[in-house]
């Protein structure tokens, strides 16, 4: 799925909390077709940079453009519009609502009404459990039926690019693969995929490459296979 073109731009981008930067002249691409990870520890600034892009926290400097769209003074829900999804880390699901209806509320900004049907579809051959229960409130789902649940209605709103944040938070390993080759067949069907993920070595052999980001700055970039043979990023991140 790889390819030259640049679906997500990200240049010399600051981010603050009051006086303190989050984030340092961050600049990160992203192309059509690919899984980029970005790693790092607790605090790092892998979640701001989501925020940023999704439009939930404001950039002080830089720029971040989306299939050559300057997003800089676009609000959140017109980038969700555009086609950036994002899956943010807690999942947040609406636990009162069951899972058709928080599959549903995707779909607000949906022109293409006709098509919804092929898409609940979609979701739940990527995810059987949720089709089998599509009227259980989402609150009595189990973590990792929640995740799916997450995942699935960020589809539903059609998104070209898939931001997700911790994806394998608090599962058990089995639902960790399972997520994990979920989103591989996510992306075999072109949703380019920006994933934050503390699982290092999983999130490494699922993208395509890879950034680093230590204290709100970039330390290390490039191919996945090569930031796991990578010294340091083995030190650090993968258990030596």
């Amino acid at each position: 799925m790889n390819s030259n073109d640049t679906l997500l731009s990200i240049q010399n981008l600051q981010v603050a909390y009051g006086n303190i930067l989050a984030l340092q002249g961050i600049s990160v691409e992203v192309h059509e077709g690919e899984i980029v990870t970005l790693i790092g520890a607790n605090g790092a600034g892998k979640s701001t940079l989501l925020r940023a892009i999704s439009g939930v926290v404001p950039i002080r400097s830089g720029k971040i453009t989306f299939g050559g769209t300057d997003l800089g003074s676009i609000p959140a829900h017109r980038i969700v519009e555009l086609g950036v999804a994002h899956v943010p880390e807690g999942r947040g699901i609406f636990a009162n609502l069951t899972v058709l209806e928080n599959l549903t509320l995707a779909t607000w900004s949906r022109k293409d009404r006709q098509n919804l049907r092929q898409e609940y579809g979609h979701v739940f051959e990527l995810f059987p459990r949720l089709a089998e229960r599509q009227s259980q409130l989402a609150g009595t789902l189990s973590g990792g039926e929640q995740q799916m649940l997450a995942v699935g209605r960020a589809l539903m709103t059609r998104g070209r690019l898939l931001l997700l944040d911790e994806p394998s938070m608090g599962l058990a390993p089995v639902l960790v693969r399972e997520i994990f080759q979920t989103l591989r067949d996510i992306n075999a069907t072109g949703t380019t995929i920006l994933l934050v993920e503390q699982n290092a070595r999983q999130a490494l052999k699922l993208a395509n490459r890879g950034y680093v980001l230590e204290t709100g700055r970039l330390t290390v970039a490039g191919p996945a296979d090569e930031l796991m043979d990578d010294p340091g990023v083995k030190a650090a991140y993968l258990g030596g």
